[in-house]
């Protein structure tokens, strides 16, 4: 373990924050936690975008984006590595990961600013992290502007009233089937945290910050056992073997990323190089609509290299052509 110390710049509302102080206490990297306002002239310094979560080491080096920040320090620190040793489930884990972050997001984002109970919970935590003394009248105003702000912003992550059922039964029918999958394993891939954990969690784990979706959370037993394990994930054994998980976790992949989550990604890029305004995909749910995410066609980009590398696989070929995931990955 070398001398470098870290401050992440993060908020516990941040899903991509919380994945990363999540990804640094499993490694046991000293670091410090901090709000962006603390130390302004520090962010400042080294955020090149308006962005959290943003790392910096003692040197003075700095990450920014979750994906590249673990990505980053994993290629410094590989133990205990988080990325199986089966290759099949090594890149699952990838797909798995980079779903959490662009579709799990869609969960987290709609139901936090869907309902009034929602909205003005997630909306005093924000004004409260950023202003802790503030109360009274002034905390009223600061939570109204921006829960107004916030609840028209929905659209960036393609709520609107025809994708806000598919959202909703998308979360659902994610965790009905993680609660079958973690019923007999410790995290998503055996007995150790995988990439996939890190970007899954993140977002349960914000969306389960919320009154309206910690119902359904709460229904999942063996979930909420996952979301406490994953604040200070730990080595608990081995990774499984794909064969070992597929049976539990094939529905996720076939379900929600096949059928879902990549025809939305692939339909949301063209409409980018289209530049359209909008764009419709049919998707297992229905039709979907919404304004381009610009962001994302970057990460579609990322994990087809990721796929161009073990492409030979042919196991892996089969897997991805039964879950409908391959047309969309070539």
């Amino acid at each position: 373990m070398s001398d470098t110390t870290y401050t992440i710049f993060g908020a516990e509302e941040s899903p991509y924050s919380v994945k990363v102080r999540s990804y640094f206490r499993y490694k046991q990297l000293p670091h410090e936690w901090k709000g962006r306002h603390q130390d302004p002239e520090t962010y400042g310094k080294h955020a090149r975008l308006p962005l959290i979560p943003l790392v910096v080491s003692s040197e003075g080096n700095a990450l920014q984006d979750s994906t590249p920040i673990i990505e980053t320090l994993e290629g410094s620190y590989s133990e205990p590595s988080i990325y199986p040793d089966d290759p099949v489930a090594k890149f699952v884990s990838d797909l798995l990961e980079e779903f959490g972050d662009e579709w799990g997001n869609k969960w987290m984002f709609h139901y936090r600013w869907a309902r009034p109970v929602d909205q003005i919970g997630c909306a005093t935590r924000l004004v409260k992290f950023n202003n802790p003394s503030i109360d009274g009248d002034q905390l009223d105003i600061a939570v109204n502007n921006l829960r107004d702000r916030m609840v028209n912003r929905v659209y960036f992550v393609g709520s609107n009233e025809q994708t806000a059922p598919q959202i909703e039964q998308s979360f659902q029918d994610s965790l009905k089937i993680l609660e079958t999958h973690l019923a007999s394993r410790s995290y998503l891939f055996g007995e150790r945290p995988s990439f996939a954990d890190f970007g899954l969690w993140g977002q349960i784990y914000n969306a389960n910050r919320d009154t309206t979706p910690a119902t359904f959370v709460a229904q999942a037993p063996n979930v909420l056992a996952w979301l406490d394990r994953m604040l200070n994930p730990q080595v608990l054994g081995e990774f499984e073997e794909w064969s070992a998980i597929q049976p539990t976790l094939l529905p996720l992949l076939k379900d929600q990323v096949g059928g879902m989550f990549l025809p939305w990604s692939v339909a949301n890029s063209q409409a980018i190089a289209d530049n359209a305004d909008e764009f419709s995909v049919k998707i297992d749910s229905g039709t979907w609509v919404q304004k381009p995410q610009k962001y994302h066609a970057r990460s579609l980009r990322a994990i087809r290299e990721k796929y161009v590398a073990v492409s030979s696989n042919n196991e892996l070929n089969q897997l991805l052509e039964e879950t409908s995931c391959l047309q969309h990955l070539t």
